[in-house]
């Protein structure tokens, strides 16, 4: 007999209160790489706690694959991310709607040029209304904590 372990799904109200974010950096090899960053937001809806939000984060990392923390080996996921014409949706495996992401133009295309993005998530909670300077401070403390987890997310 074999048996097949598949993570539990996310839940619904998780992902409804997730906010996106994408930018184009440059490696020290000099190409470019697309990045996404998925935080949730701060004030949670319900009887949540950060226990269980961060614990709601942890099950949507297993749902995409399994992402790690910075000093391990960052693992390449299963295809999630898709191209609709300017629109670039992720979808977490075991659940029915996808995820549109915060994308521009050029941003766009480089995710179609290089079929992959850098996928962090953040187990801490961000705003969506938070500007640059605000997402560097989150970064630093949070990959400083070991709060952030990565993925290399794929078009094909």
């Amino acid at each position: 007999m074999t048996v097949l372990l598949t993570p539990p799904a996310p839940d619904l109200r998780l992902l409804v209160s997730l906010a996106t974010w994408t930018w184009a950096d440059t490696r020290p090899d000099g190409h470019e790489t697309a990045h996404i960053l998925i935080t949730r937001a701060p004030a949670l809806t319900g009887s949540g706690t950060a226990e269980t939000a961060e614990a709601g984060m942890r099950r949507l990392s297993a749902s995409l694959g399994g992402l790690t923390g910075a000093r391990e080996v960052v693992p390449e996921l299963e295809r999630c991310l898709q191209i609709v014409g300017d629109q670039v949706l992720l979808h977490v495996p075991g659940v029915s709607r996808r995820l549109r992401l915060s994308t521009r133009r050029p941003w766009t295309e480089l995710v179609a040029r290089n079929a992959e993005a850098v996928l962090l998530l953040g187990l801490d909670p961000l705003p969506q209304t938070a500007d640059a300077a605000r997402i560097d401070a989150y970064l630093d403390a949070t990959l400083a904590t070991d709060r952030l987890l990565f993925g290399r997310a794929r078009t094909r």
